[in-house]
């Protein structure tokens, strides 16, 4: 099994060079409107935020940022499989603005735009993000009424278009077997709640640093192997430093990513190059925390009904028995934004 990953360094509002109704699944994490560090992205799309802002009117700049991400959902509208899934990890974002402090609900905008353009919007999950210390306040402290809840969490909003994907033919409901999730993981990663923390990136130049607000590995991970089956595509449109590719890779799918930055370039090209042996730790760990969780179960419980085909192991129910993980063989650099992933 072969997968291919592309990197095209532009600006996503317009993804001409992806057929329609090509894409599987989207995962992604916007520039967040309204705050600071991404003014000027923004304005650089529409001056008339820029406007706006100068004359503080934070409602109006807020609409026409939004305006722009809109943009990019009426693309992935297009490029999206009948049944296929977005899922967009979103931040609301709290702002002073002329003394006038107040929250900007980014995931309720996002909302309204995918259900305007057909999507179904589907149960969301809370990431808690864990940055915040619980002694942490916004505003007065003590003295009623001028403080303010703090923002300790961010959504992960997930939309389909259409009705649910089918598995017709042999080959496709074996893959789908293939693809398969163990029973405790489940258990996990379906929970409205996710607590884990964000991530730090290593990355030499601040600006860059702080620019890219990614999102963690296993965040990505997950949803991948939730809402989608291998050699699916896997697109995120604000790609940053790679963690969706990444992530697409030690899944055994294909993806594409868009990076308006030229700066994330390298960072991207030398992450992909070097992360084979990350990933293949990775899939081993997880292996092996299923192994620690079913020897613990049958200890207790005694033997399960159910061996897996491939490992030999004991699982929960029969939709495990032909889950496989395959560990990353080679990495071809086919060009220097193009990969073709071979696995063992």
């Amino acid at each position: 099994m072969n997968t291919k990953h592309r990197i095209l360094f532009k600006a996503a509002q317009n993804m001409s060079e992806i057929a329609p109704e090509s894409v599987d699944l989207v995962i992604t994490s916007p520039p967040y409107p309204m705050i600071e560090m991404w003014d000027e992205i923004f304005a650089n799309q529409n001056p008339k935020i820029t406007e706006a802002l100068e004359k503080k009117d934070g409602n109006l700049a807020f609409s026409l940022m939004h305006l722009e991400l809109d943009k990019i959902w009426m693309e992935i509208s297009r490029i999206l499989t009948p049944g296929g899934i977005v899922c967009i990890n979103i931040g609301d974002t709290t702002r002073t603005i002329a003394k006038r402090f107040q929250l900007y609900p980014s995931h309720s905008k996002i909302i309204e735009c995918f259900i305007n353009l057909g999507f179904q919007s589907l149960p969301e999950i809370l990431w808690r993000k864990q940055t915040n210390a619980p002694n942490k306040f916004m505003g007065s402290g003590m003295l009623p009424p001028g403080a303010y809840v703090t923002l300790e969490h961010e959504y992960i909003l997930i939309f389909r278009k259409g009705n649910k994907k089918e598995f017709k033919s042999d080959s496709e409901k074996q893959n789908r077997r293939e693809s398969a999730y163990f029973w405790e993981e489940r258990n996990v990663w379906f929970s409205d709640i996710w607590d884990f923390k964000g991530i730090s990136q290593g990355i030499n130049n601040s600006k860059t640093r702080e620019r890219s607000a990614a999102y963690p590995f296993e965040l990505a991970y997950r949803l991948i192997n939730m809402f989608s089956v291998k050699d699916d595509t896997i697109l995120d449109p604000f790609l940053g430093t790679g963690t969706t590719m990444l992530a697409a890779i030690a899944s055994e799918r294909n993806s594409i990513g868009y990076e308006i930055d030229e700066k994330f370039r390298e960072i991207i090209q030398e992450t992909i190059k070097s992360s084979a042996s990350q990933i293949n730790e990775y899939i081993e760990n997880r292996i092996e925390k299923h192994r620690s969780f079913i020897a613990d179960r049958v200890e207790k419980k005694g033997p399960t009904k159910y061996m897996n085909d491939y490992y030999n192991f004991p699982v929960i129910t029969r939709q495990e028995v032909m889950l496989i993980i395959r560990k990353i063989q080679n990495i071809n650099v086919l060009q220097p934004t193009s990969f073709e992933i071979e696995y063992s």
